[in-house]
Formats: structure tokens, sequence, C-alpha cells
């Protein structure tokens, strides 16, 4: 029985961009080789499809609509119980490496130690992502497409980082049960891979982008404010492609390293190893980038669960969630569990056969929205509801590029009137709708008003943690 738990977390890694789950065009060797000893969720979600939302949800065990850490500017600040808070109260050794997006190091969020933690900028975030209502321009969309080259950016070299610590980290690991949350950056943009990486890709063999942007309003409504489709013509395009395989390459480099440490450190066969990523990246299919949507490349995650006891070989179709970490957190060290969680641990969902009924939710309240986004995936469907507005519906066995909204279709009645039976199981999507609307208001009010929203923390990525200094004035 394992005792340990390694979390490996990426950033903006797209499900299908693996080996093991089939891509003509990416290697992930390091990935693959995880995956080839363990069991791969290839039905895997987010909580809410941008970055901050996300990885509060990932904490806590809970939707962004129960806790109200509802999009970039409300990031996670330890007032609801995280999983990781239930390990350190119960003795185990809790340290976070890299990426967290929490509100400040100085909150207690559970980790007994947080080795160069990011965090978002200025203990606030994206303030312009509040302004829902009223939307100013995005003028800074246009870096995406700017940003698209070969060498080194601040992300790829705090990702050196994160792994060095990581590495010198598991060589030497406590002789008491541990669990080690390991977060990376890449391959979320700039697109901008290093040049041994980048080598693997020529862009001229980049795949087109699957499919136009949809006549439905929520989704032009998305795509009006994120116009990063714009910038891309199709030669960008490609070399945009080519960068982002590239990026998720030397992530799994940088994966392969963080397991080589493990192994060194003599604990690899006590020890559950769980790689996952906070949401995908559209990369132009439908006419999006990045994400804030539903769809599958937005929505869905990479998950491979590996170690004592966990099959190895095998795909699991199970829907699956990055709430169910919070519970194998618990299971893997013994600590107990929180009834507030939604999720179910992960080991007996790899152990056992595929149950096409579990639902996989998720949500959406953050920049670009006029109204919330909320996602129901069980068996073949999915079922995506939009408040005031038309909904969607997708069979994903017979469409699984997402090319046919089945939601204006006779014969998808039953489906649809299942999916909103569903949802409902989980909230109300128009009080909710309501209730965050309320709370971002609140916020807005509390930050200064609309014109300080505007101007506040106008950026496409957050800064590293050496960035965030200099621009606070504590570095050269």
């Amino acid at each position: 029985m394992a005792r340990n738990l390694l979390i490996v977390i990426s950033d903006e890694h797209r499900r299908d961009a693996m080996g093991c789950m089939g891509h003509p065009v990416v290697q992930t060797p390091h990935l693959d080789a995880l995956a080839a000893r363990g069991t791969v969720f290839t039905n895997a979600y987010t909580p809410s499809p941008m970055c901050v939302p996300t990885r509060a949800a990932l904490a806590t065990g809970q939707p962004v609509h129960r806790t109200g850490y509802w999009d970039s500017a409300h990031p996670y600040d330890g007032r609801v119980r995280s999983w990781m808070h239930a390990l350190t109260t119960a003795g185990i050794e809790t340290v976070s490496i890299g990426k967290l997006h929490f509100r400040d190091a100085a909150d207690d969020t559970g980790f007994a130690r947080q080795i160069l933690p990011m965090h978002v900028v200025g203990g606030v975030g994206w303030t312009v992502g509040l302004l829902r209502r009223d939307p100013p321009p995005y003028d800074v969309a246009a870096e995406l497409a700017q940003d698209v080259g070969i060498g080194e950016s601040s992300y790829t070299a705090y990702d050196r980082a994160i792994t060095a610590a990581a590495a010198e980290w598991l060589s030497a690991p406590p002789d008491r049960p541990w669990a080690a949350f390991v977060s990376l950056v890449s391959p979320h943009y700039p697109l901008t891979a290093p040049a041994a990486f980048h080598a693997l890709y020529d862009p001229a063999d980049m795949p087109p982008p699957i499919g136009a942007l949809p006549d439905h309003p929520e989704i032009g409504h998305l795509a009006a404010f994120f116009d990063y489709d714009r910038h891309f013509d199709p030669e960008r395009m490609r070399a945009a492609k080519a960068a982002y395989f590239g990026l998720t390459s030397f992530m799994d480099a940088c994966v392969g390293q963080i397991l080589a440490a493990l192994e060194a450190g003599g604990q690899a066969e006590d020890t559950v190893i769980l790689y996952v990523s906070d949401h995908g990246e559209m990369l132009g299919d439908h006419g999006l980038w990045t994400k804030q949507v539903m769809y599958e490349a937005s929505a869905g995650v990479p998950m491979i669960l590996a170690g004592p006891g966990i099959p190895g070989g095998r795909s699991c179709a199970t829907a699956a969630s990055l709430f169910d970490i919070a519970p194998t957190a618990a299971e893997v060290t013994g600590a107990p569990a929180d009834p507030a969680w939604i999720g179910d641990s992960l080991l007996p969902l790899a152990r056992g056969a595929d149950d096409p009924d579990r639902v996989a939710f998720s949500e959406y309240h953050d920049g670009g929205s006029s109204t919330g986004a909320f996602m129901i995936r069980w068996d073949r469907w999915k079922y995506v509801e939009y408040p005031g507005q038309a909904p969607q519906l997708f069979d994903l066995a017979a469409d699984p590029d997402e090319l046919a909204d089945l939601a204006a279709t006779a014969e998808a009645g039953p489906v649809l009137a299942e999916g909103a039976v569903r949802l409902r199981e989980i909230c109300d999507p128009e009080a909710v709708n309501a209730r965050c609307f309320a709370d971002q208001a609140a916020r807005i009010a509390a930050l200064g008003g609309e014109t300080a929203c505007r101007e506040a923390y106008v950026f496409n990525h957050t800064p590293t943690p050496t960035e965030q200094a200099r621009l606070a004035g504590d570095l050269p």
C-alpha cells in the first residue's frame, strides 16, 4: 500500500495532446510511460475552464458556486477548508512546489510549506474579468499571436526552477508520509518553446483547426471579447501549434525529471502519482483560442494515475474530475475525508468497471461571459446550459469533435430534459447565475469601482514570482 502522494499538475494542457491519447503529432514519452504503468482517465474534466477558479475548486473539493471563488479576481484564500488542511492536520507532510494561483503566500491554505509559489497579481488577480455587464476592449489578446516563436520565456525559466526544486525535495523526502503538489506552468502561453523541443515539430505538418465559430450567442460573445483568432493567419496558426506542442514536450521532459527524482529518493514503490492539468487549450478549434468554453479541448483535462495497486495500461472511460483529487489525497494518505467534498477517490474508479452514468460538472463565470455556463457530461452526452440563452447538446460518441449541436433538433428533447434534471441535482443555474453577478458587483465596488477594475491589473498571463517582485520594486 502506498503512503505518499505526488501530484504533478501542468497548465493549459489539452487532454488529447499526449501520445497515450493517440495524438498523431505531439511527443510525450514520459507521460506515455506513466500511462503504460497506470490508468488513463479518458473523460476527465476541469471544474471551471479558467486557472484561478479551478485551482480553488481543486483545493476545496467543492464547486465554485458553493464556495464563492467564482473567477480570476476571487482567488482561494484558505477561508474554505482544503484537502491540504485535512492532510496537514492528520500529520502528513504536505508541500507545494510551483504555481498555486491562490491569493497570497501569507494565507493559510493548508500547505506546511510553499516552495517557489506563484500567486495572483497583487493578491487581487485579473479584475477586468469582473466587468461582464459592460466589458472593456481586451487589447492584450493580440499578445497570444505576437509571442509565438523559439526560445526561452519567463515561464520556461520558471518551470526549470520548479523542476529543479521538486527534484531536490523528492531526492530526500521526509521519513513520514507526505504529499507533494508540483505545479508547472507549461504549456501555457506565451507560445515560445525552447529550441530543442520546438525542433521536434515542423509548422508545415501541423493539423488544421477543427470546425468554425459556432452560431451560438454566448460563444460569439466570448469570442468577441477574447478576439484571439483574428490575429492568426494560417501561417501564424501553424507556428503557434508547433510552439504549443514544443512546450508540451518541454513540460513532459520536466515531468520525466521529477519522476526520476522520485525513483532516486527511494520512495517510488510507496507513492501514488497523479498527473493532471487545470484545463485545456482550444488551439484555434471552433475559431477559439485558450479556454473559457465547454468544448472538450478546453474543459477536458489529461489525467493519469499510477502507483501501487493501480491497474497498468488501462484506459478508464468513467467521467472523472479535478474534484476527485481531494478524496484521492485522503484515501492515499489515510487522512479523514471531508463530507463537503463532492468527488470520489480515483483509486476505486481506476480499479472498477467503467461507469457510464457517473457525471462530470463544470461551470464558468469569468471574463468575457454575459451569463454563466454550466456543463454536465454523462455517458455519451454533453449538455451545456446558459441561463437566458439556448443550451447546447453534443453526442460525443457519434460526434467527438462537437461539430453538430443537437439542442435544436426535435429528437433531442428527452436528452435535453435529462441533462437539465442532472444539472439541477447539482445546482439551480438561474439562482447561481444571479448570486454570482451580485457577488461580482460587490467585489467591483470593494476594489474601487469599474474604472479601477479596468485599469488595475490588465495582463494576458500572470507574471512569474520574479516578474511580480520586479513590478513591486522588490528586485532591480
